[in-house]
């Protein structure tokens, strides 16, 4: 039996492989065609700040950690519009409301209290998927456009524009072209409770999530994004938005996934997403730290792969925090986090983990709904994209970058701090030393007593059910199928 398992395992590997050969061949060519080509090159190394998508100076960014920051400071900022409200977003529910104060509005009352006030409020919401296969379908979006607009004097429009198999993911705010929020909080509780704090108490299922406020010159091009969409499916043209003033000294790129084929505005798409992470991955020398909801892009991994198999420097560290399972109750990282796994053959280099909350007794799963990309405290990007072909080619998405070292370092500390359980004060050390010190003797440890079927007494846990193969086969198969 022993036997015949290995045999399927070396089967299943060597049949991923060689199908994962045939899908990144399959992107090369699609971008080559496109004019994208030269995003799946070697080049950049030296310049993760570069790239197609324009630079931004004088800006001011603030990092909103969990919904319990986020989603406050975005209805506060629709609270005190004076000209617009403009919404992009997954799905939102008209009856979610963005803080759990006592009588708070939902989101239906705090848009049409807006609108009642003559500010020009829209919505663009994807469509939901041509069949009902999967949430949010296509009725239930229709039902949510209509609580939205009825009586209200809010513009909801419903984007039908999506790849097969593909949404529009994107999660963005704009407020009178002065400020604008980009990152990966849905305003709905469908899947999960976007209200969550940093201490993640036990609920039904907890949620982690980061999202960015935005003030400067780059709220302009967010505004664009919003304009350009809006205007070819609602038919409404916008003004172009004016670019604001210097609002602080960060420098930020607007980085975006946008399918060829898609939008007039971009018939041969962008994927700027795809070619700032690879810049950044490439020029990784110490610390790559990663925060997702799903890690199964070929592109991605073959990148981190190849850090660990030639590391840059003896004290070079991967740190990747995932949910223990996606929302769709598959393969975390279909097979890739085995193929890491095996590349770092012992050396301690790479360390995957996942959260879950606990208070006393009790304990509760915590899903990691973030999408973050740090490297060496000199690049950040946050936003709505996952590490995943749907992400990176195929859905609508839309991230910021910076290489303000001051907030790289301290959005990395404070979700360390979260993480790890402890002030920012003690996890202000070298990386290498606080994953060798803390990170992993935690994470183990709490392995060690779920595996003997122990209450855990910590949050932090080694990502469980890692095999070095599992579904090798599973993820470039699917891949194929869905990645026109």
């Amino acid at each position: 039996m022993t036997i015949f398992r290995t045999f399927l395992d070396k089967a299943d590997e060597r049949l991923g492989d060689g199908l994962e050969h045939v899908l990144c061949a399959h992107h090369r060519r699609r971008l080559r065609g496109l004019g994208w080509g030269d995003v799946l090159g070697r080049g950049g190394a030296a310049d993760p700040f570069g790239g197609r998508a324009a630079v931004r100076d004088g800006n001011r960014v603030e990092v909103l950690i969990d919904g319990e920051e986020s989603l406050p400071a975005i209805a506060e900022a629709i609270r005190r519009a004076k000209s617009h409200v403009h919404i992009a977003n997954w799905h939102a529910s008209a009856d979610f409301r963005l803080t759990r104060e006592p009588g708070a509005p939902t989101l239906r009352e705090l848009l049409a209290e807006t609108a009642g006030r003559g500010v020009g409020v829209r919505v663009l919401m994807w469509a939901g998927p041509p069949v009902p296969a999967f949430q949010p379908t296509r009725g239930l979006a229709k039902e949510q456009q209509r609580k939205l607009t009825e009586g209200t004097g809010v513009r909801c429009v419903l984007d039908s524009r999506e790849r097969t198999m593909h949404c529009h993911h994107e999660k963005v705010v704009v407020v009178d072209d002065e400020v604008a929020f980009v990152g990966g909080v849905d305003f709905t509780a469908l899947q999960g409770d976007r209200h969550d704090s940093p201490d993640h108490p036990p609920r039904d299922i907890g949620w982690h999530d980061l999202a960015t406020r935005l003030e400067g010159p780059v709220v302009a091009d967010v505004a664009g994004h919003f304009r350009h969409r809006w205007t070819e499916v609602a038919g409404e043209d916008l003004p172009e938005p004016k670019r604001s003033r210097p609002a602080g000294e960060t420098r930020v790129q607007l980085l975006r996934t946008v399918p060829d084929g898609t939008y007039g505005f971009a018939p041969k798409g962008e994927f700027t997403i795809l070619d700032g992470y690879l810049r950044a991955l490439r020029s990784a020398r110490r610390l790559i730290y990663l925060e997702n909801q799903f890690l199964w892009s070929p592109e991605i991994a073959e990148v981190l792969l190849d850090k660990l198999r030639n590391p840059p420097d003896d004290r070079f560290r991967i740190v990747l925090l995932l949910p223990r399972k996606p929302s769709n109750g598959a393969d975390t990282t279909r097979g890739q986090l085995g193929r890491l796994v095996d590349a770092d053959d012992g050396a301690g280099r790479l360390l995957a983990a996942t959260v879950s909350a606990h208070e006393g007794e009790t304990a509760a799963p915590v899903y990691v709904h973030a999408k973050v990309g740090i490297v060496d405290d000199e690049w950040l990007t946050i936003g709505s994209a996952n590490l995943n072909e749907h992400s990176l080619f195929n859905d609508t998405e839309v991230n910021i970058a910076t290489d303000d070292r001051e907030l790289v370092r301290t959005t990395r500390l404070r979700l360390w701090a979260e993480h790890l359980g402890r002030p920012m004060s003690e996890v202000d050390a070298d990386p290498a030393d606080v994953v060798d010190g803390l990170w992993r003797p935690l994470a183990q440890e709490q392995r060690e007593r779920e595996d003997r079927g122990e209450r855990r007494t910590h949050r932090l846990v080694l990502l469980p059910g890692v095999s070095r193969r599992a579904g090798r086969l599973q993820g470039p198969l699917r891949g194929l199928l869905v990645d026109g």
